[in-house]
């Protein structure tokens, strides 16, 4: 009798295995995230160990060193974000989106490879058919004597393969596809992919061998499978960028070997991805210095600088709560920066709709865009444009302080070299930082002495238009009415007191000194309300008490409009009386 197979949940994040399932994975708290499989503890259990030679524990000093450090790719864009080219025996996770780009990347990776140091490649493909591979070297020119192709996905064909041909660089694409024939479960499940990627991983330590697993990604935009396949490789890439536009963005999350801070950026073409050395120029072709809302901001990437650029728009929202859009930012720091320039700056947005967005699809997480995101805001909510050739760097506190950032004198150095004429900048206290040549340096030590300096008219929201401005839709109504009122009221005192005089020179009679003055001021009474209003308005659109002052005006409108006519009335009461004497008599 067979024995029967058991079965434990494993959590796709970090491996813990339960008997039973769970909601909640007790090793990191992760929710459903636990999937049925096959025990692999019971398969196997020496299986990883022979792949290696047996080794014995020696003193970190006498362990001898590799002859190459590093082996470039022959793709710069990629060797940089590597920190410099492959480490022998180093397992890299190339992770995109479908249709991004990723086999293209790879098999233009492994052909110049092959080419730059003369060594056999293999390129294992478990999506495609080797003659569809062949489809695509051919159009992106990737034929060469030393690059192999094989489509496999069983895991101890392809271990025999990288033995018998001991190449230099090996790929796997896609690293879901592999299957072990001694675990029954789904290709792509935890498991398989567990256990093939460790399988790979460790024959191509002892080989000496780089090895390139290409993932696919979930629709959370995560690394299908298994997080610990993250933490079994040296290096993870992630290929990123939108899909209607043609360049690519190569980032490191993770890289034992250099910095995850580097960025490398291709341009998808019909003979595949080329390299875009100058990638601030090609972002600022379309730069337009004639509209507002539109800002510079060297961004640093690694130990590259890139010139990006920052666009707003503040709008009028109809809806209660106003909508808030970002694009290629942080949007918990982009709320936090708007709500610095209300607090600390004076700019009304709260009753605003406010869209943010980087141009050309890159995604900027540094505190260096503070500066250029808060002038891109206030440039769109005033309807101003911003000083030309003009960039700005700085990151911005919660008290509306402008501090330095990183890599200052990088980002001056490239903005002055694609033409540039200034930067606005934190106060430099201390720091080894020269302006290049016919360069002006604006420095501020707060957002709000920045836009006074920069912006023509500073912030206050009488420079901004009328259709841009915050309104208080009731207060405005009771500021009309009450004009109405008063002007209704100026009208029957002026009619009324014409009626009076008439009456009382009928009579014979001496006019009150009261009906005097009413008679003398009846038209210059309808300015009294008028200017009421036209105060009341601009009040409630300069931002400043904006509603406690309009309902005062408002009531002081409708007491005028109740009070005008009622002295005038009281004023020619005699004349009144006088005339019914006359007509009882």
């Amino acid at each position: 009798m067979a024995k029967k197979t058991k079965l434990v949940f494993a959590c796709r994040e970090c491996g813990y295995n339960s008997p039973k399932w769970l909601g909640k994975c007790p090793g990191c708290g992760a929710w459903n995230t636990l999937v049925e499989e096959l025990d692999t503890s019971k398969v196997r259990p020496s299986r990883r160990a022979a792949l290696n030679e047996p080794t014995k524990p020696q003193r970190i000093a006498d362990v001898k060193p590799l002859q190459s450090s590093r082996i470039p790719t022959g793709i710069g864009e990629l060797d940089r974000v590597l920190g410099g080219g492959f480490v022998p025996g180093s397992a890299v996770l190339l992770a995109g989106d479908p249709g991004i780009g990723k086999s293209t990347l790879v098999l233009q990776a492994a052909a110049r490879f092959a080419t730059s140091t003369g060594k056999a490649v293999l390129y294992v493909t478990g999506e495609e058919s080797a003659e569809q591979v062949k489809l695509r070297a051919e159009r992106l020119g990737c034929l060469g004597n030393e690059l192999f192709v094989v489509a496999e996905t069983m895991l101890d064909a392809i271990r025999n393969h990288i033995k018998e041909l001991e190449p230099a660089l090996c790929i796997i694409d896609s690293v879901q596809t592999l299957y072990d024939s001694e675990l029954p479960s789904a290709p792509g499940s935890v498991g398989q992919v567990r256990e093939c990627a460790a399988g790979i991983i460790m024959q191509a330590k002892s080989l000496h061998m780089p090895v390139i697993l290409v993932g696919h990604v979930t629709k959370e935009g995560t690394v299908a499978g298994p997080r610990t396949l993250e933490h079994m490789v040296d290096t993870v890439l992630n290929f990123e960028g939108e899909k209607f536009q043609a360049y690519r963005l190569l980032r490191a999350s993770k890289n034992r070997f250099g910095s995850t801070g580097e960025l490398g950026v291709f341009e998808m073409r019909q003979e595949g991805l080329v390299e875009v050395e100058n990638a601030s120029k090609v972002f600022l072709d379309e730069y337009d210095n004639s509209r507002s809302g539109c800002a510079i901001l060297p961004a640093a990437e690694g130990t590259r600088v890139l010139l990006v650029e920052v666009q707003a728009l503040v709008s009028p929202s109809p809806l209660s709560s106003p909508r808030r859009r970002f694009t290629g930012l942080d949007q918990n720091r982009a709320h936090m920066l708007l709500a610095v320039l209300e607090r600390r700056a004076g700019l009304r947005l709260s009753q605003l709709e406010v869209y943010l967005n980087i141009v050309g699809g890159v995604n900027v997480d540094e505190p260096g865009a503070d500066l250029a995101t808060c002038f891109a805001i206030a440039s769109s909510a005033q309807e101003v444009k911003l000083p030309p050739a003009t960039v700005f760097i700085g990151e911005v506190g919660l008290a509306g302080e402008v501090r330095s950032v990183t890599q200052m004198q990088q980002r001056l150095d490239e903005a002055s070299k694609l033409g540039f004429q200034q930067a606005v900048v934190p106060r430099l206290r201390g720091e080894n930082v020269r302006a290049p040549h016919d360069f002006r340096l604006i420095q501020i030590n707060n957002l709000r002495e920045g836009l006074e300096k920069v912006l023509p008219g500073g912030v206050s929201m009488s420079e901004v238009p009328p259709d841009q401005r915050p309104q208080q839709g009731g207060v405005a109504a009771l500021l009309a009415m009450g004009l109405a009122a008063a002007v209704g009221g100026c009208g029957f005192a002026w009619y009324h007191v014409g009626e009076g005089l008439k009456a009382a020179e009928s009579l014979g009679m001496e006019i009150p000194a009261l009906a005097q003055f009413y008679a003398s001021t009846v038209l210059g009474a309808f300015a009294v309300p008028v200017v009421t209003w036209l105060v009341g308005m601009a009040v409630t659109r300069s931002g400043r008490g904006q509603r406690n002052i309009g309902l005062l005006l408002s009531a002081l409108l409708f007491g005028f409009a109740l009070l005008w006519p009622a002295g005038a009335v009281a004023a020619l009461m005699p004349v009144y009386n006088r005339e019914l004497t006359d007509v009882r008599g």
